[in-house]
């Protein structure tokens, strides 16, 4: 039978997949249907009734159960007796839909009369006003002058406050529950939700502190009144004052689509400054959500203290000069100190920043000293073979299909990829995790193992075992059980991280997994990897770690993986170099070695450059720093962890006299002798793309395609998708995995060594550093709105583990281990391992593998926190 369902709407015949809702059906022939409390993305509850529409189906002859006809021959039409909710109504064959009779604008006019019942006549103020779906359809349906009586207009609070990020006008709520159904159905925070009955229905908020959740300003998006705000917009600016830019969120390995916003206002000289940011609409990425640390994260890019001139150092002093004179000074110290020289970059910058640096290292100064200033995650290469292959989407995966995550906390780490695999389970795909601890991802897993604190490997190491094990029909224990569940599946995804893990032990777990990727089951099975819808995926830090090793920012490989002309120094031993004089210059991109606890001091070096945004620590002891521009000033392009290429774009002016990384580095390449500089971000696109061969064939032009997307959303109707934006800027294009080329060899790894047991001594504990969104930073603390929302150092412990260091809940201790302290709160967690803290809110040097720690009470004058945390 087919699965298409032809029917008609206002005389438009179409066919459309079988249980397609009315209002849906509707919208793909241009046809409105208007809605409150529906949106495509949530479970239609026909609470407003604004979508009511007269909805005909063929009549049944009982006798020979074909349609009845009329005289004719036209198909006999049950209208029933009344109007139907159109976003509740699936559609049917033969149905005919009627969307503008008497009767349906009449009971548009009457909703619409209801809800301004004791809705507040304050559009000049709401921020909702201009883009605002009640007082759109107010202006189509509503009436002339209202027949109500003022006096009995319901007073209700106008601002309350439902934490510090979000602000709710009773007043002005409809009660159409968008906002609680996304809490609920689609993130899985039920924080918020209706409170008394009638016409005193309200929002009210159940968590402590209030809106607990990193979801929370996509509701500001889908609301359909202005009854909810935020803090960091509201009163801010009108919609029709702002201009969109797209961007890309540069926070996390996702990669999520944004438009920010810009205004140009006096009290910030008449500069153009960002006023909020948006998701815009990528059904491949994001879909139309963004988290709020990529919504909120963004004042530092305006932020006052931001370095503004280049600085050098003068009579141990850091003074303003030219661009000129820093630049012909920072090129002649390299050259001077070529045959000692280093780099390190952080990973937030732009795929033509880090191209241009590396061919400053290499073909410049001939050093092969170069890396992520970060070691946390490896296997970018391996990714590059076996990685998620083109035309997937985690929005096909379902039923039949398998997802593993290994080693990361997906919800903290890139909370998009959490809600997409969510989704995935929840559709129906296999879902396996495997950690150290638990994680929000456990509660939807069929399969969860928590091996012991760096058992990670042995625990991959026994799944790959098991995979290659065709067990048939014969009962098979919880390991095989697993192992059967991926192996069967249609499509697997594997996404792993670093918690708990070393440097060198993520690159083993990667190899790992791309061989589980491989695996073949049977002379006539495929390997997963090379098809849509499988692969692996790294979940690094931020924006940019696949783009920095696609590029050659590794010590051992150049741009595309390949093997680099010579092998250099890798970060740590950069440091250890600079410390003892075997490294006498240091070029810090976009990275704060000093800050991170990575290097104590300059050590020996004689010469040290920083290129930041900030007077970071490193930049305080550097001889030259050059001021760079946000991502907000300047175009570029990251690669995501799922390898798709993205472009972002200039929203605003560049702070005082501050450059594009990749500008600075091609002027510093032409001093050193690489030739006249390219005088655009996307001529050194060109040049990259034609030395990394994943890149080929890819320029800005063909990374700002779109086609068409489900559901629509962004159009002039914002009752049916919200306020997020759609897009016209580039869906961006993904990288090829060599798998798709054809057979791709297992990696040959060396038989594991069990690590011998190492149980804590007395007073102390193992101690796993884990990753929170808003661990405190550079960047996430000059975002106001979130001050609060700041993660405090604290030490999640089992009761029996507290009891055992004599500790209690709500303890200042004293962390110490592998050489680094921090002061911490004791948290008590009957999650939490048993012999394992969890220590989050910290930024841990080094790697994230288990150390053991002592932990001893400090005496504070006021319970609560450690002094040194204030």
């Amino acid at each position: 039978m087919s699965d298409l369902v032809n029917l008609t709407i206002d005389g438009v015949a179409l066919a459309v997949p079988k249980g397609t809702l009315v209002v849906d059906a509707a919208k793909k022939v241009d046809i409105d249907i208007p809605v409150f409390c529906y949106h495509p993305k949530l479970a239609p509850v026909g609470m407003c009734r604004m979508c009511l529409v007269e909805i005909g189906v063929p009549v049944i002859d009982r006798a020979t159960g074909q349609p009845a006809l009329n005289a004719d021959g036209s198909p006999r039409l049950n209208f029933g007796k009344g109007l139907q909710t159109g976003c509740t109504v699936t559609v049917s064959e033969g149905m005919v839909v009627r969307t503008n009779t008497v009767p349906v604008t009449d009971a548009r006019e009457d909703i619409i009369e209801f809800l301004l019942t004791s809705h507040p006549l304050d559009c000049p103020i709401c921020d909702k006003g201009g883009e605002c779906p009640l007082q759109n359809l107010t202006m189509a349906y509503g009436r002339d002058e209202s027949r109500m009586v003022f006096t009995e207009k319901l007073k209700l609070a106008k601002h309350v406050p439902l934490g510090e990020v979000i602000y709710l006008d009773r007043e002005r709520c409809i009660q159409c529950a968008r906002c609680t159904r996304f809490q609920a159905e689609i993130v899985d925070d039920p924080v918020i939700g209706f409170h008394n009955r009638g016409r005193r229905l309200e929002i009210v908020t159940f968590s402590e502190p209030g809106f607990d959740s990193i979801w929370s300003g996509n509701t500001t998006d889908i609301c359909p009144v202005g009854a909810l705000t935020s803090a960091d917009f509201r009163f801010g600016a009108r919609p029709w004052e702002l201009n969109p830019v797209a961007s890309i969120c540069p926070h996390c390995p996702v990669g999520c689509n944004t438009t920010m916003s810009t205004r140009r206002e006096a009290i910030s000289g008449g500069r153009n400054v960002i006023k909020r940011i948006m998701p815009r609409q990528n059904e491949w990425v994001n879909e139309i959500w963004i988290c709020d640390k990529g919504r909120f994260v963004h004042h530092y890019a305006d932020d006052p203290a931001r370095l503004t001139q280049p600085l050098v150092r003068r009579d141990g002093r850091l003074e303003p000069v030219s661009w000129d004179d820093a630049l012909d000074f920072v090129a002649g110290r390299l050259q001077q100190n070529k045959d000692a020289v280093a780099g390190v970059a952080g990973d937030r910058l732009s795929n033509e920043d880090y191209f241009l640096f590396q061919r400053l290292l290499r073909q410049g100064l001939g050093s092969g000293n170069l890396d992520l200033a970060e070691r946390r995650l490896a296997g970018a290469d391996v990714v590059a073979r076996v990685g998620l292959s083109r035309g997937s989407n985690l929005k096909d995966l379902g039923r039949g299909d398998a997802i593993l995550v290994v080693a990361t906390d997906l919800h903290q780490e890139a909370p998009l990829w959490w809600l997409r695999v969510k989704q995935a389970a929840e559709r129906g795909a296999t879902l396996v995790v495997l950690n150290a601890r638990p994680t929000r991802l456990d509660k939807f897993a069929r399969f969860v193992r928590h091996y012991d604190a760096g058992a990670a490997l042995p625990a991959v190491r026994e799944l790959l075992a098991l995979a290659r094990v065709d067990t048939g029909d014969q009962p098979a224990d919880a390991a095989q059980a697993t192992a059967n569940a991926l192996m069967e599946a249609n499509n697997l995804v594997v996404f792993y991280g670093a918690e708990g893990l070393s440097y060198d032990q993520s690159d083993t777990l990667a190899r790992l997994l791309a061989n589980l990727l491989l695996v073949k089951r049977g002379d006539d099975a495929l390997p997963f990897a090379g098809r849509p819808n499988n692969g692996l995926v790294a979940v690094g830090r931020h924006a940019n770690n696949q783009g920095a090793r696609d590029m050659g920012i590794h010590p051992a490989l150049g741009p595309g993986h390949s093997a680099a002309p010579s092998a250099g120094l890798n970060a740590d031993e950069i440091y250890a170099a600079a410390a003892d004089g075997r490294v006498r210059a240091l070029f810090a991109l976009g990275a704060d070695p000093v800050g991170d606890g990575l290097m104590d001091g300059r050590g020996q070096l004689s010469f040290l450059v920083v290129q930041e945004l900030f007077l970071t620590e490193t930049a305080k002891l550097a001889d030259v720093v050059l001021p760079a521009q946000s991502w907000a000033e300047r175009e570029g392009t990251f690669t995501n962890g799922e390898r798709r290429v993205q472009r972002f774009y200039p929203a605003i002016p560049a702070m005082g006299q501050a450059r594009p990384d990749w500008q600075i580095l091609a002027q510093l390449g032409e001093r050193v002798g690489l030739g006249k500089p390219p005088f655009a971000a996307s001529l050194v696109f060109k040049e990259l793309a034609a030395a990394v061969p994943q890149y080929a064939g890819m320029d800005y032009r063909t990374l700002a395609q779109v086609t068409e997307q489900w559901p629509v959303v962004g159009g002039s109707d914002l009752y049916y998708g919200g306020t997020a934006y759609d897009n016209h800027q580039g869906l961006g294009q993904q990288t090829a995995a060599a798998a798709e080329s054809g057979a791709v060899e297992s990696y040959d790894l060396p038989a594991d060594t069990p690590a011998a047991a190492n149980p804590p001594r007395v007073g102390a504990v193992n101690v796993l550093p884990v990753r929170a969104l808003y661990t405190p930073g550079t960047l996430i603390n000059l975002t106001p709105v979130l001050r609060d929302r700041l993660a405090r150092p604290t030490l999640h412990l089992n009761p029996d583990d507290a009891a055992a260091l004599l500790v209690g809940d709500g303890d200042a201790v004293a962390v110490a281990a592998a050489g680094q302290a921090s002061g911490a709160v004791v948290e008590l967690d009957e999650d939490a391992p048993g012999g394992l803290a969890l220590l989050s809110g910290v930024v841990v040097a080094r790697d994230g593998s288990p150390r053991q720690a002592t932990v001893r009470s400090v005496v504070v004058e006021e319970a609560g926190y450690h002094p040194a945390l204030q």
